[in-house]
């Protein structure tokens, strides 16, 4: 779907730039060597492999939570959607206050682009005035979403984002990431290749070191 991209970034610059990565918990056992990657706007690259090959620790790398043993990690700005969303709302606070503490409400038209992304993402504004333990996993994850949306990064890093969704939401959650390619980048972690292959101009297979280029 975004394969044509990887022909035309020549003249963008990287939204993400990895050089020379060396990284592990234990310095004499790499998870990452001379591990290298860049990305631009418009593109959308998976990460695959096993659990414990190191997709999740790449994202926390990348976000500056971990600092690489040798490497550079050179980004632009971030926004992140994680596989469990309750991880990643305060329990005590309404989800549209903690939308609003993290989106530039100067810079967007806040009401309007927030009717148009729940419109898309099937989700009700009355979920926006309860508390993360008030809504389901799938309802959350939503607005796990569009809180990543409308913060309007250049990079977004996506880990597992439909595992809580049911097929037809979680497709068109999928469609919809795909359609803001056009203002940025985004690194999916996802243990579906099918779905891998369907949406990413490049896949990064952990497990064999390996790069597969969609045609």
């Amino acid at each position: 779907m975004t394969k044509n991209n990887l022909l035309n970034n020549s003249h963008n610059e990287a939204i993400l730039e990895i050089t020379n990565l060396h990284f592990g918990y234990d310095k004499n056992k790499l998870i990452y060597k001379n591990f290298d990657l860049k990305i631009f706007v418009g593109e959308l690259i998976s990460i695959v492999g096993s659990s414990g090959s190191g997709k999740s620790t790449l994202f926390e790398l990348i976000s500056g939570n971990l600092k690489p043993l040798k490497g550079e990690i050179n980004t632009k700005s971030i926004s992140s959607i994680y596989q469990d969303p309750y991880s990643s709302f305060h329990p005590s606070f309404k989800i549209i206050e903690q939308i609003k503490d993290v989106v530039n409400l100067n810079k967007i038209d806040f009401e309007n682009e927030l009717n148009i992304y729940c419109e898309e993402l099937s989700l009700e504004k009355n979920f926006l005035d309860k508390k993360p333990h008030e809504l389901s996993g799938g309802q959350l994850q939503r607005c796990s979403i569009l809180r990543a949306l409308l913060m309007k990064p250049k990079l977004l890093l996506v880990d597992e984002p439909t595992s809580a969704l049911d097929n037809v939401i979680a497709y068109e959650v999928m469609k919809l990431l795909v359609k803001y390619l056009n203002n940025c980048a985004i690194l999916l972690i996802t243990h579906d290749l099918t779905l891998a292959k369907w949406c990413s101009d490049k896949i990064i297979n952990l497990n064999e070191n390996l790069e597969y280029i969609n045609e």
